[in-house]
């Protein structure tokens, strides 16, 4: 592993939740090697799933 490899999982490490997620869901998402435009209206759907979830939640 390269000093450059090292430093950006110490990195990732130390970062917030949301962002270690979105590299994990990124990771994911590319090795599936799904078109691009397929991948974008998916999560697009995940998005506002979510999102009404929080609504309800929060009532």
């Amino acid at each position: 592993m390269t000093n450059t490899q090292q430093e950006t999982l110490s990195g990732l490490e130390a970062a917030p939740n949301e962002i270690k997620l979105a590299v994990d869901l990124i990771q994911l998402l590319e090795e599936n090697e799904l078109p691009l435009e397929t991948t974008i209206q998916a999560l697009e759907i995940v998005l506002a799933d979510f999102k009404n979830k929080r609504t309800i939640q929060n009532k």
